[in-house]
Order: C-alpha cells, then structure tokens, then sequence
C-alpha cells in the first residue's frame, strides 16, 4: 500500500510551510539542502519538521493539504499541538453575518 503525507516544516524566520509528499524524509531533506530556489521555504532555512499525518489515499491528502493551507498560523500550532479545544475555537466563524450575532 502506498502511503502519502501532508506535513507543517518551521522555518528558521518563524514562518510555517505546508506540504504534501509521498515520503516525508527525502521532501524535508530537499527542504533543507536547498535544491529549488524558487521553493518558499528555500531562504528560511534551516527548517524543522513539527507535523506530519498519514494518508492511503491521495485526494484525502490533496484535499487535507489545501485545506490546513488557508489556516492561520495559531490554528496550525494547535494542530501541531494536539489542542483540538483550540482548534475547535478557532475554527468557530466570528464574523458578523454568522448566526450567533444575528438580533432575534
């Protein structure tokens, strides 16, 4: 069975940087040897690796990928961190037109 990964690197400037590979450790050590230029994370470096979750099937990773990508920053450290009651906090919609600030 083949197996795919979405994972979050930290950058040496505090940035994080998500992606998707089918094999964790040679993507992170592409990361980190520079090999693209024009690579987000290739003047961050050194990065870390902080987070990776398995999937069996490709578009489920795809689609986690693109998803976690529009997160914010503290959303991503919650997941890292394992905080699901942050994660459910900051996954609440806190604008105006949600159904909790409508009037009566």
């Amino acid at each position: 069975m083949k197996f795919y990964y979405v994972y979050i690197l930290e950058c040496n400037d505090g940035m994080l940087y998500t992606g998707f590979t089918n094999d964790v450790a040679r993507r992170v050590d592409e990361h980190e040897k520079g090999l693209n230029k024009a690579c987000y994370t290739y003047k961050r470096r050194p990065v870390k690796l902080i987070w990776h979750e398995t999937f069996n099937d490709i578009n489920q990773a795809i689609f986690f990928e693109k998803k976690i990508k529009k997160w914010s920053k503290s959303k991503k450290y919650a997941l890292v961190n394992g905080d699901n009651k942050m994660l459910q906090i900051l996954a609440e919609c806190r604008n105006a037109s949600h159904y909790d600030f409508r009037p009566d």
